[in-house]
């Protein structure tokens, strides 16, 4: 007899041995999972042997060709943290059929954003599914620029947040936006005038360095299109710059002509 219990436990020991798993992560969003279960390869039964839900074995009926994870059981709260592991016997072809109902979804609308002359820039949101982030976009230089980020708070309530963007002279265009497994999804573009002066470049003929009148974003483009430099300052350092043209994108201004001596 007990020759017979070692047998069966190390026959268990090495199916567990060839099983294989497949591991879902997202967040709780009120709908269950459903899989496809096929049979093994030599018909001794389904694939899918065992289903854990954040580490603990579900009591999910898995004997047929299809089944559902009943999430709702576990007593989940919307935008809970999901990881759903299924322990399958090898050479096994399971799919999970809907594996959208657990990817985070940009879901926020803006309810507010305003931005105050010194560039604080606050909006407030609504109706958020999932924590994702938020990334801040400035419209300049003919092309959207990101400066910067905030992970969003996934709630669905109002949520606040704050971002200290820098203004140029003239109109200035934002907006912000968020990606999920569709695509990306941004808000209505923001638009407020700044009454700070214009910045210009003090001098088109350079040697050693570029100084604009007031601090400020730029980007310098050699006369091939090749980025060579970015940042904010009132002089950018263009001792090691090759003689000849470059495009200079400063302020609200698109690619101004300096040439290096």
């Amino acid at each position: 007899m007990k020759r017979i219990l070692l047998l069966l436990m190390l026959a268990s020991f090495a199916s567990n041995l060839l099983a294989e798993v497949v591991i879902i992560s997202g967040i709780y969003q009120g709908k269950d999972l459903y899989v496809k279960n096929p049979m093994t390869a030599d018909g001794a039964g389904y694939c899918v042997f065992e289903v854990l839900v954040n580490g603990n074995v579900t009591a999910d009926q898995v004997n047929s060709a299809s089944f559902a994870v009943d999430l709702a059981t576990w007593k989940l709260a919307q935008g809970d943290a999901l990881e759903i592991v299924l322990r399958c016997k090898e050479n096994c072809d399971v799919k999970i059929l809907n594996p959208e109902v657990i990817y985070p979804n940009s879901t926020y609308t803006v309810s507010s954003m305003n931005i105050d002359p010194a560039g604080g820039m606050t909006w407030t949101t609504e109706n958020e599914s999932a924590a994702l982030t938020f990334v801040i976009e400035q419209f300049k230089w003919n092309k959207w620029i990101k400066i910067g980020e905030l992970k969003g708070q996934g709630k669905p309530e109002t949520c606040t947040y704050s971002f200290p963007a820098k203004l140029h002279s003239g109109l200035n265009t934002f907006r912000i936006y968020q990606m999920d497994y569709k695509g990306q999804h941004a808000s209505e573009e923001f638009k407020v005038e700044s009454a700070a002066p214009e910045v210009k470049i003090k001098n088109m003929k350079i040697s050693d360095r570029i100084e604009f009148s007031a601090e400020t974003d730029f980007e310098v483009v050699s006369e091939f299109g090749a980025m060579v430099t970015s940042g904010r300052g009132q002089y950018i350092d263009a001792s090691k710059y090759f003689k000849g043209k470059y495009y200079v994108n400063f302020d609200n201004k698109v690619g101004s002509i300096v040439e290096k001596k």
